[in-house]
């Protein structure tokens, strides 16, 4: 087993810049370590002059030496370093991004406005996971607003308006207490920009809507809604009813009555006003906050790339001859070589695929691949029992190249490659192994499962695999050809030893073929 990577995602928003550091141990076993905000309102002023100020720079700098004294502390290896809209609008952001580099070494990036949703986005999903997709991911901060309508991950309409908190609080001059006029002017904005983006006016009633990011979570706590889905939420009906008590306070005293900081309750009042009109003209009732967002976008791509492997396959000579061996037995055999290559070609996309999260060596894809070529050879023998007769045949054999604990593993693979037998120290080829390689057999037999499922109509009908790791879960996405029913069907059967194997629960996605 690889070690566990300390990771970290810093997010420099409009109204504070934010680090998260973890470890991560998988691609879903990402333990969160510490949260640090550190109050730098990069958008102060720059929506107005659209440059930062000398004083902001240099706050700026002083910010992410002390995340950069906390990532040292925690041993961070691998991070990534992001900057919003306030840095896109900046015309020295190029500035900031240099002075941190050169104090901290820190490499700043200021992403797009598309990749900014992007992050967000993939947090929401990965949150919710794949028995709640949702519909709409609304992520409200301080320079932009940002609006994805979805169906099935797919993004069906999309819109970032510049209606952040911090923009209308800094052009618009609202300070302390709003008044009624004020309010209609920042309710008009946003219906004007959200005409203009979103053509088709959506009718959000009874799918599931998200909010992302702290204005979201601090008017969950000013209006919560009953959980779904595990997750707290935010009920519009309910914020309306308040809205007039946040509006008439000023800041201290929203301070004081709501528990929250200052920069918090000088916008809180626009982000009410704001989620108020949104869920009417989305015909949204609540949204749930999950409480995630770009950070945890950043450290989920992070944790996958991490243990990832990093360059392509590559076969050894000896690898070559074991597989040369091996496919010149089954063909001796004569079993459905067509069925047999393409669940080889099933199992090496899975393997790849899921290598952050099995973390086996290059090996065991090879002794994998073995056992797929062989798996139904027990045919020959007796279509009853076929998964001991291919055990049988694999360890006993005229197989070149193919030796030893390659043998073994590769007949245990064999041995379970259906439901029909579960690995038991009894058993031949399982019974001589060490205790790590019984665990390889049953990781690679978990996902051979999965591969020979795909093909269970013997007709080749799932072209390509892509995974999707998720909220405790993993998305197996299908492009099919033709109707793939009976297969998927037969794979999510199939399923029970990898979700045993890997605690995690596996789900499957057909899409079109393109």
């Amino acid at each position: 087993m690889p070690e566990p990577v300390h990771i970290a995602a810093i997010d420099a928003g409009s109204n504070a810049v934010r680090l998260s550091v973890a470890r991560a141990y998988s691609a879903l076993d990402i333990e969160p370590l510490v949260n640090e905000r550190f109050p730098l309102r990069l958008g102060e002023g720059v929506f107005v002059r659209h440059r930062f100020s000398e004083e902001l720079l240099k706050k700026g700098v002083k910010a992410f030496v002390h995340l950069k004294e906390i990532m040292d502390e925690y041993g961070v290896t691998k991070y990534r370093a992001v900057a919003t809209s306030a840095s896109r609008e900046a015309r020295n952001g190029g500035t900031l991004v240099h002075r941190v580099k050169q104090a901290t070494g820190i490499r700043l990036e200021i992403i797009s406005a598309k990749e900014e949703s992007r992050l967000g986005r993939e947090a929401a999903i990965a949150a919710l996971g794949p028995e709640s997709p949702p519909n709409c991911v609304v992520d409200l901060g301080g320079g932009s607003l940002e609006i994805n309508l979805l169906r099935d991950h797919t993004i069906l309409q999309s819109a970032q308006l510049p209606i952040g908190t911090v923009r209308l609080l800094t052009t618009l001059g609202i300070h302390g207490v709003i008044r009624p006029a004020q309010a209609e002017q920042v309710r008009r904005y946003l219906r004007a920009l959200l005409d203009s983006r979103l053509p088709n006016r959506p009718n959000l009633a009874d799918q599931v809507s998200v909010a992302l990011g702290g204005n979201a979570e601090t008017l969950a706590n000013v209006a919560p809604g009953p959980r779904r889905e595990g997750l707290p939420t935010l009920e519009i009906s309910l914020l309306r009813e308040r809205l007039a008590d946040v509006l008439q306070r000023d800041i201290r005293d929203r301070m004081k009555s709501y528990g929250v900081r200052r920069d918090r309750a000088d916008v809180m009042g626009i982000a009410a006003i704001i989620f108020v009109a949104l869920g009417r003209y989305l015909n949204v009732r609540h949204f749930l906050i999950p409480t995630v967002g770009i950070r945890e976008g950043i450290l989920q791509e992070i944790a996958r790339e991490a243990f990832s492997r990093k360059e392509p396959h590559r076969y050894t000579a000896e690898a070559r001859q074991m597989l040369l061996g091996v496919r010149s037995f089954a063909r001796r055999l004569e079993y459905d070589l067509r069925h047999a290559e393409h669940v080889r070609e099933l199992c090496l996309m899975l393997f790849d695929h899921l290598q952050p999260l099995h973390h086996l060596p290059s090996q065991a894809r090879v002794q994998l691949e073995a056992g797929a070529l062989l798996h139904d050879i027990g045919h020959r023998v007796s279509h009853r029992g076929h998964h001991k007769h291919g055990e049988y045949l694999t360890l006993n054999g005229d197989i070149p190249g193919l030796e030893g604990r390659d043998r073994h593993i590769a007949a245990a693979i064999v041995r379970y490659h259906n439901r029909k037998s579960a690995p038991d120290t009894d058993h031949p080829a399982y019974s001589g192994l060490t205790n790590a390689d019984k665990r390889t057999v049953r990781r690679l037999a978990a996902i051979l499962r999965i591969a020979e499922g795909l093909d269970h109509s013997h007709r080749q009908r799932i072209q390509d695999i892509r995974t999707a790791f998720q909220r405790g879960a993993v998305t197996i996405q299908l492009r099919v050809r033709g109707d793939a029913a009976e297969d998927i069907r037969d794979a999510e059967r199939s399923s029970e030893l990898f979700e045993k194997e890997f605690h995690t629960h596996l789900y499957f996605r057909s899409l079109p073929s393109s």
